[in-house]
């Protein structure tokens, strides 16, 4: 067993994961929608890209396009929230929370995909 390929399954799986776990939910309601969880999505996908970066081949390259979206989309939802916690003391309106669940919904596609090319790789790759 590899553990460098056992490290970055775990991180791509994490990053799918914790991205689901903010998505899920209603989607205008802020009670179903961590902003924790949504930053440390954030993180956990960063430190993902950054596994990514050093594989030169197409598929590596891939993996980082896939990456690169995930965390384009959910910095700018994290950058909604923001804005919209800024803008009321009430926090973020129904619409705004559906707004920002809808862009990090795209980055949970972003991570589907890029663990189905882990996972076809993995089943491609020879013993």
């Amino acid at each position: 067993m590899n553990l460098e390929r056992v490290i970055f399954g775990f991180f791509v799986i994490l990053a799918l994961t914790l991205n689901v776990i903010f998505v899920m939910g209603d989607f205008d309601n802020i009670d179903h929608h961590n902003v924790w969880i949504l930053t440390l999505a954030i993180l956990v996908s960063l430190c993902t890209t950054g596994l990514k970066l050093g594989d030169r081949s197409q598929i590596g390259a891939l993996l980082l396009a896939a990456s690169l979206v995930a965390d384009l989309l959910l910095i700018a939802a994290r950058i909604v929230w923001v804005v919209a916690e800024n803008e009321s003391a009430a926090g973020p309106a129904p619409e705004t929370i559906a707004m920002i669940v809808s862009i990090a919904a795209g980055a949970v596609l972003a991570n589907i995909i890029s663990c189905i090319i882990v996972i076809g790789d993995t089943l491609m790759s020879r013993r």
